[in-house]
Formats: structure tokens, C-alpha cells, sequence
């Protein structure tokens, strides 16, 4: 089992910046896949990014050069650095992770998530 707790969300204007944090119990067996995935009201859930056990990084296309996935191993911690945001960004965001069974790429379906962290982006 993995445990996640997302933090950092909240209110920002069109192209500002936010830091996600999600902080999980341990990592999945290896090779695992972690990621961030969001839900707006009315939408269906959206892939961000995702980040496999090599480090290798996948974005979904309105979020290259936008959103940066990476981790910190020694401190159990999943980041999302968010640039440039629009009002279309504004969702409720979720960290997710998995093992081995999944393939690593925004949108997948893993087997732990977090309880989210809101995302405001006002005009």
C-alpha cells in the first residue's frame, strides 16, 4: 500500500506558477510509475504528467513546456511545478503511483492516489 498527501494547491492569475507537493509513504515496487492527474467539475479525469522509476518524464501536449514533474527520493516527495497557467488549469490535481503492471504515461490509471489539492487560475 502507498499513501499520498498532496499539498500546495490554491489560487493564482493567469500565468503565474504553483509547486505541488505530494508526499507519499513509500515508494512502488520497482519499476513503478508515479504521476499527477486532474478533475474539473463537469470533466472527465485528465492526465498531466507522469515519472517512471528511471526518471524519465511524460507530459500530456497542453502542459510541455508548461508543467514539470520530478522527484525527491530521499524525502518521499512528488512535485508538479506549474508555469504559465490558465484558466482552463483550474481542476482538482491528484498524485498517483503504481508498480510494475502499469504503463507509465499521463493518463494511466494507477493503483494509489492521493485526496487532491485544488487549483484555481483566474483570468
Amino acid at each position: 500500500q502507498v499513501q499520498l498527501v498532496e499539498s500546495g494547491g490554491g489560487s493564482v492569475e493567469a500565468g503565474g506558477s504553483l509547486r505541488l507537493s505530494c508526499a507519499f509513504s513509500r515508494f512502488p515496487p520497482t519499476p513503478y510509475c508515479m504521476g499527477w492527474f486532474r478533475q474539473a467539475p463537469g470533466k472527465e479525469r485528465e492526465g498531466v504528467a507522469s515519472i517512471n522509476s528511471k526518471g524519465a518524464t511524460t507530459y500530456a501536449d497542453s502542459m510541455k513546456g508548461r508543467f514539470t514533474i520530478s522527484q525527491d527520493n530521499a524525502k518521499n516527495t512528488l512535485y508538479l511545478e506549474m508555469n504559465s497557467l490558465k484558466p482552463e488549469d483550474t481542476a482538482m490535481y491528484y498524485c498517483e503511483a503504481g508498480g510494475p503492471t502499469y504503463v507509465c504515461y499521463p493518463g494511466s490509471r494507477l493503483a494509489y492516489w492521493g485526496q487532491g489539492t485544488q487549483v484555481t487560475v483566474s483570468s
